[in-house]
């Protein structure tokens, strides 16, 4: 009889095990190690300007800071979505250089935590019988951390380095390069000079016309009479 309840003891326990083995392997296969970039980006400036841009970002959306320094920034937000719940997230970052570069990495972890009460009973002497615990008194309320979980919504980290981009410094623009003038074309190598060009003929100073010089008129003859004087 004995034996007859402790095989189905044993297959249960097998049983368990091999369903809390298949969801740590679940798991793990989640796990890819892909190349996204869902929890960095690479950022101009240096790693500390990419902190502070962050710790501001923090700041801006209502989040407690626990630390902040040139590599590292964590900050803490308390959300109560019931009476008997509470929930904490906390965002971890760290920046580190890439080459004249920063690349920030980023991660949030939420925690929920739900109330409970735990009745405490009252000690009452009586006597010769010593103390009786009665079951009446006071209730302590108390906080219990039930779930904690890495954040993986690629949305929520996107928002974040959207503001993360609002802090970093402005990076100068480069000047325009100057306008380069062309350089004259090399004549070929064995090309024969350029003839210089003639100059123009000179205009020639006008001819004066020779002055006109009255013809002698005829001589006397020996037959014509000599004028009195």
């Amino acid at each position: 009889m004995r034996l007859s309840q402790a095989i189905p003891a044993g297959l249960l326990a097998v049983s368990l095990s091999a369903c809390s083995g298949r969801a740590a392997d679940s798991t793990l296969i989640r796990e890819s190690f892909d190349s996204g970039d869902t929890y960095s980006r690479t950022v101009p400036g240096a790693p500390a300007q990419a902190c502070e841009a962050a710790r501001r970002t923090l700041l801006s959306q209502g989040y407690a800071i626990a630390r902040a320094d040139t590599a590292a920034v964590e900050g803490n937000k308390n959300f109560q979505p019931r009476d008997d719940e509470h929930e904490q997230l906390v965002l971890r970052i760290s920046c580190a250089p890439r080459g004249e570069q920063a690349l920030v990495f980023v991660s949030a972890v939420q925690d929920r935590y739900a109330l409970k009460k735990s009745p405490t009973s009252a000690s009452v002497g009586v006597g010769a019988l010593g103390s009786v615990s009665l079951p009446f008194g006071s209730n302590d309320d108390s906080l219990v951390k039930v779930a904690s979980s890495t954040v993986q919504d690629a949305d929520f980290y996107r928002r974040f380095f959207d503001r993360l981009q609002q802090y970093l410094p402005v990076v100068p623009a480069a000047p325009a390069p100057a306008p380069v003038e062309p350089a004259p074309a090399a004549s070929p190598p064995n090309a024969a000079p350029a003839a210089a060009p003639e100059p123009a003929p000179s205009a020639s100073p006008a001819t004066a016309a020779p002055a006109t010089v009255p013809e002698p008129g005829p001589a006397p003859s020996a037959d014509s009479p000599v004028p009195a004087h």
